[in-house]
């Protein structure tokens, strides 16, 4: 026999899903993402432990937890799509494999989640580093900055990677 807790949550699942599921395919335009997108909204919460009962207003959490959802599939999506067209700027004897282009997206995507939030500056302080492999000189120059700037930008963006990956 399920737990009070899961009958909990197969109840909230089933009250909330198809209302959920619509709701998201109205801004998404796309059946598939959105069944994607109802169930990802689900297991977070599932995820996070919530009671139901403690959640006040379900529709409106749950909406909240769809939306930050689309937003996430969209900025990957709008990612792989630029790295994508780069790489077909490549020579087909210098571009990675496809299981190295999914590496490199998915490396792409952790680092994008990694400096979230930090001003744009900064993020193009850290990306012109790492990726492009620019000395701070070289950054200070093409940014208009100072060196001593961009090695504080380059401690932010490294400090909020190491607090991005100790959260996990």
């Amino acid at each position: 026999m399920p737990s009070l807790s899961t009958q909990k949550l197969g109840f909230f699942f089933s009250h909330h899903h198809r209302w959920l599921l619509q709701h998201i395919q109205r801004r998404l335009r796309n059946h598939a993402d959105a069944e994607d997108t109802a169930a990802d909204t689900f297991c977070q919460m599932l995820a996070a432990r919530v009671d139901p009962d403690s959640i006040e207003q379900p529709r409106a959490y749950l909406s909240t937890i769809a939306r930050r959802l689309m937003f996430d599939r969209h900025r990957r999506r709008k990612l792989e799509t630029t790295y994508l067209d780069r790489l077909a700027l490549l020579p087909e004897a210098v571009a990675p494999s496809p299981e190295e282009q999914l590496q490199l997206i998915e490396a792409l995507v952790a680092i994008d989640r990694a400096i979230d939030g930090l001003p744009m500056i900064v993020k193009a302080t850290f990306l012109y580093s790492q990726l492009d492999g620019l000395s701070y000189v070289a950054i200070a120059q093409k940014l208009g900055l100072s060196e001593r700037t961009v090695s504080r930008y380059m401690k932010q963006a490294l400090r909020q990677c190491y607090l991005s990956e100790a959260s996990l």
